[in-house]
This record gives structure tokens, C-alpha cells and sequence, in this order.
């Protein structure tokens, strides 16, 4: 759709939709339960706190945190020292807890869906503004920091 904004917290809502739908009307076999749900909170959490905390930096930095805008520095501390991309971590940790928290065996495929569209939409194109934008360097922090874990 020309205008429609193309952003990852859009993603994760749709494939959290998508988890809910799918639990929902194709209840196939199930694995929820207090363990499940405990994963989910514990998921959840860190999927939030890890958001929060690679915010920060986009903040202490002065930088864009929008995808598609080309950033003003190259972020490699706190949780970007572990991997090169902790918001998007992030954003599977919530929907793998979303897929925790309902527990219906279907929905289990959907974080890898859903990381596998945030590496092709937005993480490729990512990593190669970053070498045009800040050459060499951003090639150091590429090849010596992983992609997600």
C-alpha cells in the first residue's frame, strides 16, 4: 500500500494479531499451561526491557531510531556491544511470548516468521546504510558484532 507506514512496531502488531487469530480459530493442539505462561511474562519482559534500554541509546546518541532515516551516529555500546540488533530482539522476544502466552502449537513458527521479515525488510537494507554512512567503521562493528544473538 503506497502511504502505509512501513515500520516494525506495525509488524509486531500484525504478527501478534496473527498469533491471537491463529489461536483462536485453529486450536489444534496445545501446550499452555503455568510454565507457558510463565515464559510468556518472563519474555515479555525482556523483549520490553531490551526495547527500552536500546532506545536509550538512539536518545543519549541524538539519532534517528526510525528504519529508512540515515542515522547521525554509529551506536556499539551497551546492549549494541551483544547484538547489532536489540530492538528488533526485542520485538521476537514479545512475539515469541505472545506465542507462549497462548500456547497453541500452530502459532510456534511465527517469531521466526516474524525475524526473518524484520532481517529482510528492514536489517539488510539497515547494514548497508550503515557501511555507506560510516564505511570502515560500520564494517568493523558488522563483522566483529552479531546480527541477533
Amino acid at each position: 500500500m503506497k502511504g502505509f507506514p512501513d515500520l516494525p512496531p506495525l509488524w509486531l502488531l500484525a504478527c501478534l494479531l496473527l498469533t491471537w487469530a491463529l489461536a483462536s480459530w485453529l486450536p489444534l493442539a496445545s501446550f499452555a499451561g503455568p510454565v507457558a505462561t510463565f515464559i510468556s511474562v518472563i519474555l515479555l519482559l525482556l523483549g520490553l526491557g531490551l526495547i527500552a534500554w536500546s532506545a536509550s541509546w538512539f536518545y543519549q546518541k541524538q539519532t534517528t531510531i526510525e528504519p529508512h532515516h540515515t542515522p547521525r551516529v554509529l551506536i556499539v555500546e551497551g546492549p549494541y556491544k551483544v547484538t547489532r540488533n536489540p530492538i528488533y530482539l526485542g520485538m521476537v522476544a514479545i512475539a515469541a511470548a505472545a506465542v507462549f502466552w497462548h500456547g497453541a502449537l500452530i502459532t510456534l513458527p511465527l517469531p521466526a516468521i516474524f525475524a526473518l521479515i524484520l532481517q529482510r525488510r528492514f536489517i539488510e537494507p539497515e547494514e548497508i546504510a550503515l557501511h555507506l554512512t560510516f564505511g570502515d567503521t560500520a564494517l568493523d562493528y558488522i563483522s566483529r558484532t552479531r546480527r541477533w544473538l
